[in-house]
């Protein structure tokens, strides 16, 4: 039994507080482009660039190195920086150590296309592109399938890969960084519905002036 004067192990481990700051260096860097990149553009589509500059820049940074250590090896196998994020996620869900081929096929799919099409969007928000709502759904939809293909096979076996015993792994790690690509995809289909909407009234209006 420890005794009265043992110290109390750490809220956050040095590799877990590591990792999140990694995070947030992501996510102010990407704000910081959002608002770089959209100064001609209404508010709401500066938020939504900001959030697609964090998008692509997971998919690169983080993703894209996933990719490549799971095709050579295993993340579980391999020893450097990016590793090191992996091996701190697989904590939570240990699928993301072992190259397993739903995971890592979800994910070049994630790093190929979605990355594709978020640069896509950008510029299309930009430079206010006639396609930028068709590029937006495909992405959004492309993210939550991703998000449910995730998932939904571990769940139906019983969740064997997934550890939910530390409120880190599973409120921060599980629920809150996954739960971002469900949230702000259906946030941007919203957008996107509501734009369209805007746009077919905007037409049945002009056709009635000219009638």
């Amino acid at each position: 039994m420890a005794g009265r004067g043992a110290a109390a192990p750490p809220l956050l481990s040095a590799a877990a507080a590591g990792s999140l700051a990694v995070c947030a260096a992501q996510l102010g860097l990407a704000w910081a482009l959002g608002r770089r990149l959209g100064g001609r553009c209404a508010p709401a589509d500066r938020w939504v660039l900001g959030w697609l500059c964090y998008d692509l820049l997971v998919h690169c940074t983080l993703e894209g190195p996933f990719v490549y250590l799971s095709l050579i090896g295993t993340v579980a196998e391999s020893d450097n920086v990016f590793a090191s994020l992996w091996k701190e996620y697989g904590r939570a869900d240990a699928r993301w150590l072992y190259s397993d081929p739903t995971i890592v096929s979800l994910e070049i799919l994630t790093v190929v296309l979605d990355g594709l099409l978020a640069l896509i969007l950008i510029y299309a928000i930009i430079k206010d592109k006639y396609y930028r709502h068709f590029i937006q759904i495909t992405l959004c939809v492309c993210e939550l399938y991703g998000g449910w293909m995730t998932f939904c096979p571990d769940w139906l076996i019983g969740s064997p890969n997934l550890n939910t015993s530390n409120w880190l792994y599973l409120w921060v790690y599980l629920v809150f960084f996954n739960g971002i690509w469900v949230v702000l995809p259906g946030l941007l289909l919203w957008q996107s519905w509501l734009g369209l909407k805007q746009m077919h009234h905007e037409k049945s209006n002009t056709r009635k002036k000219i009638r």
